[in-house]
């Protein structure tokens, strides 16, 4: 099953990694991986975590305050936001019903 990110879900990936290296390097790329793998398992077991918002999921990472929020489509895994689990919840509502 293929992935799609919001352009915002992209950009928020993005600044995350990039703080994270700015307050010590190497730690941009580990949170890039962890992501990554939190993807994965989201490909690989796409109805596993529980739904935050009608058929939204999400995912929690481990190491990190994030979470991944993700609707399966019918074809795909569509990335709705890359949030921090701590700041504005809810913040990402509006994305999804302007998917692009």
């Amino acid at each position: 099953m293929i992935v799609i990110f919001d352009k915002l879900a992209n950009q928020e990936l993005i600044d995350a990694v990039e703080y994270y290296e700015i307050e010590l390097p190497g730690l941009g790329k580990k949170l890039k991986d962890e992501i990554r793998k939190g993807v994965q398992r989201i490909i690989e077991f796409p109805e596993a975590w529980s739904k935050r918002k009608k058929d939204i999921r999400h995912y929690l990472l481990h190491k990190f305050p994030y979470k991944i929020l993700y609707s399966i489509e019918l074809d795909y895994i569509y990335i709705i936001a890359i949030a921090h689990s701590h700041r504005k919840p809810d913040y990402w509502i509006d994305r999804i019903t302007d998917k692009s």
